[in-house]
């Protein structure tokens, strides 16, 4: 287990760590979860340390489990709209007298608290792909704290961590696992690609045969691509993109499926600014549905998984969702992933901001 290293790092993508420094994060996550079930307490980890967390998005799992997750830990978690203070916003994109620029935000918020978690994406950023990862880099440049990316439109590495706690929990090893990541579709187009990016990016760097499905029109970031590429060479695995949804999920460990945004809908170039040209690529899948059918395919011990909430009824039916407890087959392990949220990211926190 790796024990240094990490005091005082953000955590912005699991690109920016090792598979060991990971595999850390993971021993403490699950020492953490232990502690919880036991009401051991935990508090001294954390005691009187302020985490300031700025949502520019809406936020259910995220935020009750930052804000759990830092009461368990013995400090304090701070929840900051953007709407009701001066919006933190890049040089020339401020408006007077109702932004802030970044730079002075964090250097503000780094003289009063311990570490800065920002969730932003799409409609704040005006949907240009790489808007809003670039101003946690602006928080992170500026900031004497650790800045933790709660979501971002190219990452969500929170999630990331809790989907492969999750896998390591229901099989005990990464190994000969088949991750499925694939898009599914959904009747909103406002989909960011931050979960199946970081989903990919884990599942890759532990070491899982991973395969990507999705219709040729939701391609992913080329440089995730060749990331997960570089991940299954170092481990002597796997990593494949399909465009065939079904024939996808047939012996999987872990199927996982969800929506993520066309290229379309993006700002140019990456883009066309086009959410209705989007609308009409996503209406053309909408066979692209979770059943418990398809899940017969799989491994006879796979589990779903979803980063929630899933738009139940065209992502997935209700039948896959709520087969949570069943004495032997495949199941649905969503609540236990939204759970293992809080033991995640309690981890990254005892690490970066109270860590060695």
């Amino acid at each position: 287990m790796k024990t240094d290293g990490f005091k005082g790092r953000d955590y912005m993508t699991l690109l920016d760590w090792s598979k060991e420094q990971v595999e850390s994060m993971l021993e403490v996550a699950f020492d953490l979860k232990r502690r919880f079930a036991l009401r051991e307490p935990h508090d001294h980890i954390l005691r009187a340390q302020t985490l300031f967390m700025l949502f520019y998005n809406q936020s259910l799992r995220t935020r009750n489990s930052f804000e759990a997750g830092m009461t368990q830990l013995g400090g304090h978690a701070h929840f900051l709209d953007p709407n009701k203070i001066y919006t933190p916003a890049l040089e020339g994109k401020e408006v007077a007298y109702s932004t802030e620029r970044v730079s002075d935000v964090a250097r503000v918020l780094s003289r009063m608290g311990d570490a800065i978690a920002i969730r932003c994406y799409g409609d704040p950023v005006d949907w240009v792909y790489g808007g809003a990862h670039a101003l946690m880099e602006e928080f992170a440049r500026w900031s004497d704290i650790p800045v933790i990316n709660m979501e971002c439109d190219k990452y969500h590495p929170c999630q990331a961590l809790a989907d492969i706690m999750t896998v390591k929990e229901y099989f005990g090893t990464f190994k000969g696992i088949k991750f499925v990541m694939s898009w599914a579709y959904s009747p909103s187009v406002h989909k960011p690609r931050a979960v199946p990016q970081s989903a990919v990016i884990a599942a890759s760097l532990m070491g899982c045969e991973t395969v990507l499905a999705h219709p040729p029109e939701m391609e992913l970031d080329p440089e995730v691509i060749a990331a997960c590429k570089a991940n299954a060479g170092m481990n002597g695995t796997t990593f494949t993109v399909t465009h065939d949804f079904e024939k996808a999920f047939e012996g999987a460990h872990v199927v996982y499926p969800k929506a993520w945004a066309a290229t379309p809908i993006f700002q140019p170039p990456v883009g066309e600014n086009d959410p209705d040209k989007t609308q009409q690529i996503f209406d053309k899948y909408k066979s692209w549905k979770m059943t418990s059918e398809i899940m017969d395919t799989a491994a006879r011990d796979a589990i779903y998984m979803h980063c929630l909430p899933a738009d139940r009824g065209w992502e997935v039916d209700n039948d896959v969702m709520d087969r949570t407890d069943v004495a032997g087959g495949w199941r649905s392990a969503i609540f236990d992933e939204a759970e293992n949220r809080m033991h995640a990211q309690k981890a990254v926190m005892s690490l970066i901001m109270g860590g060695r």
